[in-house]
């Protein structure tokens, strides 16, 4: 795993925002400002007051809870740890 740019603070968390699909089911391609923002992302830093999730976390976040930052050509999400919603199994 690569060096994470970003340090959060307090009860925050650093994730990237999956991937999401390039086709719809019946097989149209949708151009990236059609594609609705994944709701999904990796955890891939926590501060030290994070107690619910661990780097390499799949979660679940809140639709408007992340700030956004884009760094060396990788877009990281900063959320609270709170407006986490759930871990995926």
């Amino acid at each position: 795993m690569t060096k994470v740019p970003l340090s959060p603070l307090g009860a925050r968390v650093v994730a990237t925002r999956e991937e999401t699909a390039a086709k719809t089911a019946a097989g149209l391609y949708l151009p990236d400002n059609a594609k609705e923002k994944s709701q999904v992302a990796k955890v891939v830093a926590i501060g030290k007051d994070a107690r619910e999730v661990k780097v390499g976390d799949r979660i679940i976040i809140g639709g408007y809870s992340t700030t956004e930052a884009k760094i060396d050509g990788v877009e990281y999400m900063i959320v609270k740890e709170e407006d986490v919603l759930a871990v995926v199994a």
